[in-house]
């Protein structure tokens, strides 16, 4: 049995500290060690559930290439278990932007998946039917299943997945969307439009996270509720991961049975721990779990 299921979203992250965001233009450019670490959005959640003792599992294609290895030695530290399958295209990686106030860039390599699904529909209904929650991230394996996902949920279990930057309109992420009882989505693109995308997507709870302006709760029924950004307990070195620690502490929340605006406080102050840390990997007792 997993607390939460994670599918799709596995990757590294190519960390480049700069000097500013954006960089000017030069031949080269000094930096500091440049590191590669386990990284991507499903990562993020998935280890971020695990810092805050949640039993989780994963679901994705990974290559078998030296990319790949960063991600499984990963995982392996964790408490995370992982069900993967070999990608032939090699694993999906990031470089990742980051100037000294911790924000960041990132240049994304998705490396396509081809072929079939890579995991047979009732393996998949299987590890689903096993889960108290499942986040689904937006990865193109994954969208032409979402209605065997949504159909092997159980009564009470509920889904979730996160658009990131979505405009309201690229219809790539609306299978999501249809198929999630939460919707996370970036606001960078939305604007003011948040209320009328949120409305377009009801019944559905949409969470439109503004990063360091906090978040908005549309919960589908009366007005928004604004999420006020939580102050981080230490200096800021790294924004990577902070909209997936906001995801997976809402959801811990949840699943302890707090309240939608209750939970996502408490998801708001996960966030502001996770940027205080270098890297998905959270040490013990970093991320709060009261």
């Amino acid at each position: 049995m997993s607390d939460l299921l994670v599918i799709g979203g596995l990757g590294v992250d190519i960390r480049v500290r700069v000097p500013e965001i954006p960089l000017l233009a030069a031949d080269s450019l000094t930096v500091p060690p440049i590191d590669l670490r386990i990284g991507n959005t499903g990562a993020g959640v998935a280890l971020a559930a695990a810092a805050l003792g949640l039993r989780v599992a994963v679901v994705d294609v990974l290559g078998a290439d030296p990319a790949g290895d960063v991600v499984r030695a990963a995982l392996g530290r964790s408490t995370v278990r992982s069900v993967l399958t070999d990608d032939p295209d090699g694993t999906r990686r990031s470089v990742n932007l980051v100037d000294p106030a911790g924000r960041r860039m990132s240049l994304y390599d998705p490396r396509p998946w081809r072929g079939g699904s890579p995991f047979p529909p009732g393996d998949l209904a299987e590890l689903v039917r096993d889960a108290a929650h499942v986040h689904v991230s937006i990865m193109d394996w994954v969208r032409e299943l979402t209605p065997v996902l949504r159909a092997a949920l159980p009564d009470g279990v509920s889904l979730s997945t996160d658009l990131h930057d979505w405009d309201g309109g690229n219809t790539y992420h609306r299978p999501f969307a249809e198929a999630a009882d939460l919707v996370f989505v970036s606001g960078v693109r939305l604007g003011d439009r948040s209320g009328e995308v949120a409305a377009d997507l009801a019944p559905r709870t949409v969470v439109v996270t503004r990063g360091a302006e906090g978040a908005e709760l549309h919960p589908g029924a009366g007005g928004p509720l604004a999420v006020p950004a939580a102050a981080p307990p230490a200096s800021v070195v790294d924004t990577n991961g902070a909209g997936d620690a906001f995801a997976a502490g809402l959801i811990a929340g949840r699943l302890r049975g707090a309240p939608l605006p209750e939970a996502a406080g408490y998801a708001a102050r996960v966030a502001a721990a996770a940027c205080t840390h270098d890297g998905m990997e959270y040490p013990p007792g970093l991320l709060p779990r009261d």
